[in-house]
């Protein structure tokens, strides 16, 4: 309730009394209060039962996520029984009505604090240098925590033995161990080719390529636009059916974002417009969310791994977008978790060591020689090595060169294929081949 209503239905009570009563009540936990001015409201926080028992727990938002009064009110409305909410479908003016750098879903005191919490040293290096130096990290987290919102259950120490040393969970399903992998390589492919990345076609039909690969019940569907209609589960929204209108849709959807200047506000217009134009068939949510990481990672910030965020705070959210075109609720949930995402990341980096200098250097020749190597697996390794090195790295650095390509293919395992453009049959037979 506001003031004004708690006054209006207690008149004996001076305006001045009930302020002093209030801040008590917040002071001892027994209410919070959410929003300014004359928005603030305040709400029971007292344990409660029955009808009234505000959503919580397994199959509600949770209470330690702050919200404003106007997600409130989205929560308000999603939370009513699907045949209580009004069907809609896709709404044109919602995206048009969006004007780049005029139009701000994050308000410039976000956008202050955002850039504030994710800000990390190599803010002004090279794009993509802090990604680069936590990708092991990221690749885990983000693999772990993306799938986690779809359902998967996969832990995080299993989703690192898969990662790290290419180890499938035991009595884990293939679709779960795919979609981990699948994030992975789709990680890695924005990474490793941050600096020509942008958020275009190009960029987006390949990254849900590989989130979808294996996935779909139609093979044809991964990397393209959507060529039927589909339903969402749990709403009342119904998207675009046509692909000339999904097309259509995409390529504004593009032009407005790729003009958007701030990394947090292209990141969370990501997160806003993708899912709801729903241009796939299936896996639209997960290319958003990899998707809305591509600024952060360019700009050197830290990423938005989606880490303890829960699914239904996540799809209660999602739904607010769907099915009343409102990002605040999105918005809260997405402050709250990059807070969260931060708090791991700004840690951990003071125990990263630093890159190798030569490897980072030669990255993409020791890439690019390991798969030569893998790909002719009845050539001798070590005269492939040197052939190349030779070819391309000046005469004082070649025996340093060689050693890093030496260790590295000592140490190649299921894990790390996709780093080098490998599929598991070539590692195999260069395995058989080499007796190893």
């Amino acid at each position: 309730m506001t003031l004004a209503e708690l006054l209006a239905g207690h008149p004996d009570i001076a305006r001045r009394t009930a302020q002093r009563h209030i801040a008590k009540l917040i002071d001892s936990g027994r209410i919070t209060a959410r929003g300014e001015g004359r928005a603030r409201r305040y709400f029971d926080v007292s344990p409660q039962t029955g009808a009234d028992a505000p959503a919580d727990g397994a199959d509600g938002f949770p209470r330690h996520i702050p919200l404003s009064a106007d997600s409130v009110d989205v929560l308000a409305y999603i939370d009513q029984p699907p045949e209580a909410r009004t069907p809609v479908g896709y709404q044109p003016d919602f995206l048009e009505a969006y004007r780049p750098n005029e139009t701000w879903y994050l308000s410039a005191s976000l956008r202050r604090q955002l850039h504030k919490m994710g800000r990390t040293a190599d803010v002004d290096k090279p794009a993509g240098t802090y990604s680069r130096a936590i990708l092991n990290r990221l690749l885990v987290d983000l693999s772990w925590a993306s799938s986690h919102l779809e359902g998967n259950t996969y832990s995080r120490l299993d989703t690192r033995a898969l990662i790290e040393h290419g180890k499938a969970a035991r009595g884990k399903a293939a679709i779960e161990t795919q979609m981990i992998l699948n994030h992975k390589t789709a990680i890695e492919l924005l990474v490793e080719n941050i600096e020509a990345t942008e958020l275009n076609r190009y960029t987006l039909m390949n990254l849900h390529s590989a989130l979808a690969e294996n996935l779909l019940p139609n093979p044809a569907d991964e990397g393209r636009i959507r060529q039927h209609a589909v339903d969402i589960g749990k709403s009342v929204y119904r998207p675009l059916s046509t692909p000339q209108q999904i097309e259509h849709a995409l390529d504004a959807l593009l032009g407005k974002v790729t003009q958007i200047r701030d990394p947090f506000e292209q990141s969370f217009f990501m997160m806003v417009h993708l899912p709801y134009l729903q241009p796939f068939a299936d896996i639209n949510k997960r290319t958003s969310r990899l998707a809305a990481n591509l600024p952060l990672f360019r700009a050197n910030l830290c990423p938005l791994t989606f880490l303890d965020v829960p699914e239904q705070a996540y799809s209660r959210a999602t739904l607010g977008v769907y099915e009343m075109t409102r990002v605040e609720l999105l918005r809260d949930l997405y402050v709250w978790a990059y807070e969260r995402s931060t708090q791991e990341y700004l840690a951990i980096k003071q125990d990263l060591a630093e890159p190798d200098p030569l490897r980072l250097l030669w990255r993409d020749l020791i890439k690019q020689t390991i798969h030569e190597v893998i790909t002719h697996p009845t050539a001798d390794p070590l005269g492939c090595i040197q052939r190349i090195t030779g070819e391309r790295v000046p005469e004082q650095q070649q025996p340093d060169v060689q050693a890093l390509i030496v260790e590295e293919l000592r140490r190649l395992h299921e894990g790390v294929l996709a780093r080098y453009g490998l599929r598991p049959s070539e590692y195999l037979a260069w395995k058989v081949v080499q007796g190893r």
